[in-house]
């Protein structure tokens, strides 16, 4: 309706501005007689009352009445009343005064179900009822009164504790009968049983190794351990096992010497030199277990000789006929020139073959050499090491690089019996040692 109204003022806005006075008159009563027949079917829907009267004719528009002024006409409104609520005609309960005790909660005997049909039901009050509501019953808990025991209640004492006599004799026969059957699954044949050991108290306990920690020994330690684990039926000989820094692989690094070691290497060393003549004789005087010519290269040649010695030599004028017969057979123990074995002084290298030992390396720059026997003291044991570790330092070679003492030279240091575990060894023990050694020489 509102827009209705407003298209029509604007209508007459821009139409009917500058209209004689008698269009504007028959405009508004067009409008009126719409917006009354409007109202007149909004009331007829909405409320049954009656609509109201019609206007008079004082009340018909005029040239001065506007439209909405017509329409907000407010529509008449029916008063609503509701009966009044009839109070209750029993006089009120006075409430007994507030106590500060907790309220009393209902007894078994105060339910319906429990009390008789003729008592009086209880009064109570709406701060009773308000925890009374929905509370279930509950039973007395009645506890027996103690009384001391009678003389003739003794009976059952005595009972009970000839019961539990009985009953720690039958475990006792129990524990008996488990040993037994726990000594007969020991056993695994007939005759032989295998005895628990019985360990002294108080024991040492052995501490384990975690895995992948490995544990550098000194070097008193590390001869105590070998000689420990050495548990076959013969001397074992102690070995030193060097591993050098890599860059001795290369074939052009070589590593020569040799050493002597203070308290000898325990065994006997087999030296064959071949000679003739005047060489020949002072090879005997000097030691040499077997010496020999042109007849000594035959013997070899067919097998008559085994080759089980230790180490070659032989004078220049014999060596053609060495290399050419057989070199095949003694493999390394060919003499050569490099090393020291062809020489004109034979008594001298018989006799250090003798009590010295050569430091060689292999091809994965390890050296492997003996130093003793476990039957050895422990000081002579530390003494050789000390020797052969010193001889080791004097073989360095020159040509190695980015190396100190021993640091960039010797990598680790092992000692182990000829059919036991090694032990590393650390560098610190091995230089004080070795420093032990050039005190003595020098004395």
């Amino acid at each position: 309706m509102a827009a209705f109204e407003l298209l029509l003022s604007q209508a007459r806005r821009h139409c009917f501005a500058r209209t004689p006075s008698h269009f504007s008159l028959l405009l508004r009563t067009t409008n009126y007689s719409l917006t009354k027949s409007f109202l007149g079917f909004h009331r007829s829907l909405s409320s049954s009352s009656p609509p109201p009267p019609p206007p008079d004719s004082s009340s018909e528009p005029n040239s001065e009445t506007r439209p909405h002024e017509l329409t907000r006409t407010p529509p008449p409104v029916q008063a609503v009343s509701y009966p009044v609520k009839p109070k209750d005609p029993s006089p009120p309960q006075e409430e007994p005064p507030q106590s500060t005790a907790p309220h009393r909660t209902p007894q078994p005997a105060d339910t319906i179900s429990e009390r008789p049909l003729n008592a009086q039901a209880p009064t109570w009050t709406r701060e009773d009822i308000r925890y009374v509501k929905d509370v279930p019953s509950i039973t007395p808990v009645s506890y027996p009164s103690r009384v001391a025991p009678l003389p003739e209640d003794r009976a059952d004492v005595s009972a009970e504790n000839e019961q539990r006599e009985d009953r720690q004799e039958g475990n006792e026969q129990f524990e008996r009968e488990r040993k037994r059957i726990e000594a007969d699954h020991r056993r695994i044949r007939p005759g032989h049983i295998v005895e628990e050991e019985k360990v002294p108290f108080p024991t040492l306990i052995k501490v384990e190794q975690r895995k992948g920690e490995k544990v550098i020994y000194d070097l008193k330690e590390a001869i105590r351990l070998v000689k420990a684990n050495a548990k076959r039926n013969f001397n074992e000989t102690v070995e030193a096992h060097v591993n050098l820094a890599p860059e001795l692989r290369r074939t052009d690094l070589k590593l020569s010497g040799s050493v002597k070691l203070p308290h000898n290497l325990g065994k006997s060393v087999r030296v064959v030199v071949f000679a003739e003549g005047t060489a020949a004789d002072e090879a005997r005087a000097a030691g040499a277990d077997i010496v020999g010519g042109p007849e000594l290269i035959e013997e070899i040649k067919n097998g008559n000789v085994k080759v089980n010695f230790d180490k070659c030599i032989a004078t220049p004028k014999i060596m053609p006929v060495v290399g050419k017969e057989i070199s095949k057979i003694l493999r390394r123990l060919t003499p050569n020139p490099r090393s020291g074995t062809v020489t004109t002084d034979v008594a001298r290298v018989v006799r250090e073959a003798k009590e010295n030992i050569d430091l060689k390396k292999d091809p994965s720059a390890i050296v492997h050499v003996g130093l003793g026997k476990v039957s050895f003291s422990e000081e002579a044991l530390r003494e050789n090491v000390g020797a052969f570790v010193n001889a080791l330092l004097l073989a360095k070679p020159v040509g190695l690089k980015k190396s100190s003492k021993y640091a960039g030279y010797v990598n680790s240091f092992h000692l182990c019996s000829t059919m036991g575990p090694a032990f590393p060894v650390s560098i610190q023990s091995l230089s004080i040692a070795a420093d032990q050694y050039n005190k003595l020489q020098l004395r």
